[in-house]
């Protein structure tokens, strides 16, 4: 039986409700929570797949694996972590798995659009502080519909369709940018130019991966396009921000706020400005972490090895 070792299991079993019955059936399985650079290399010795969760592979490490790993599989969709072309160069096939927080993300996405309209976290904040003035005065901060504002979605892949998909049902008028393909037709939505998304979007929602093209597509250029009463929701990944640019606009009330559940650094210093801005919500990159994500990741990821074993490898990425 060939053998596969899970290098940091935590990340996605942090709460250790995962089944792992169905990989244990067509693989031996060593299991471990966390793994260094050096324990990486132990580790892999003398195993057939490698299982990761946005675990640093860079070429260095990849050079020096044992010669008995044939296959990398990224446990998630993102995989700017692991050097492809080392990996390649090593005959290992690496794969991931897309898909599996489709739902998940685009809930969360559309969840901070309601949290920002209704204001939400600006009225639990006055509560802590034992402000009560909503309550004996007249509102004290903004509150709006959703219906009929409008949605600049940057990039429209499985999980941007979904949010434009809810977004519609909502009322919303929505515009996208896909830096792939300009002559994309989705339903229930219309393609912009960047720019003039931007101008026009009172959300602005990003769900393109990390690339050289993307990386930091929101920097102080961009955003100074935006309305000042527009919001900027990242459930993506953080480095398409530069996160500096976006922290000096929102101090400047250049636009309105940030929902933010990826950050360019993750974790983020506990001295971030953004934790005490009271128009930004930052969560700790929670959209993919619900149970029923994660399982439908084990049971994905698992028909990957399933598939690379019967020699029809599926999700390869190299």
């Amino acid at each position: 039986m060939k053998k596969t070792v899970i290098l940091n299991s935590a990340k996605f079993n942090f709460d250790g409700r995962l089944d792992f019955s169905r990989l244990k059936g067509i693989t031996e399985v060593f299991k471990f929570d966390e793994s260094t650079a050096e324990e990486i290399i132990q580790r892999s010795g003398k195993r057939d797949i490698i299982i990761s969760k946005e675990l640093p592979i860079p070429a260095d490490l990849i050079e020096r694996l044992d010669d008995s790993v044939k296959l990398i599989c990224e446990a998630g969709t993102g995989f700017n972590n692991i050097d492809i072309s080392a990996a390649r160069k090593r005959g290992i096939m690496v794969c991931n798995v897309p898909g599996y927080s489709t739902g998940a993300v685009a809930q969360l996405a559309v969840s901070f659009i309601l949290n920002l309209s209704s204001s939400i976290p600006r009225q639990v904040i006055m509560i802590n502080q034992k402000q009560f003035d909503n309550f004996t005065k007249f509102l004290q901060v903004p509150h709006h519909e959703v219906q009929g504002k409008v949605l600049g979605v940057i990039g429209a892949g499985a999980i941007g369709s979904e949010v434009i998909r809810i977004a519609s049902v909502l009322g919303m008028k929505v515009l996208f940018y896909d830096i792939k393909e300009e002559q994309m037709n989705i339903a229930d939505a219309e393609y912009s130019a960047l720019d003039d998304l931007l101008r026009e979007s009172d959300f602005v929602s990003l769900h393109c991966p990390l690339t050289e093209k993307t990386k930091h597509i929101l920097n102080r250029d961009s955003i100074s396009l935006m309305k000042q009463t527009a919001f900027v929701i990242n459930t993506s990944r953080g480095a398409l921000i530069e996160e500096g640019d976006l922290i000096d606009a929102l101090m400047n009330n250049r636009i309105a706020g940030a929902a933010l559940d990826v950050q360019e650094t993750e974790p983020p210093a506990l001295d971030n400005p953004l934790f005490t801005m009271d128009n930004v919500i930052v969560t700790p990159h929670i959209g993919w972490q619900t149970l029923e994500s994660r399982q439908r990741l084990m049971e994905r990821l698992t028909g990957n090895i399933e598939a690379f074993l019967n020699g029809k490898p599926e999700n390869v990425i190299n």
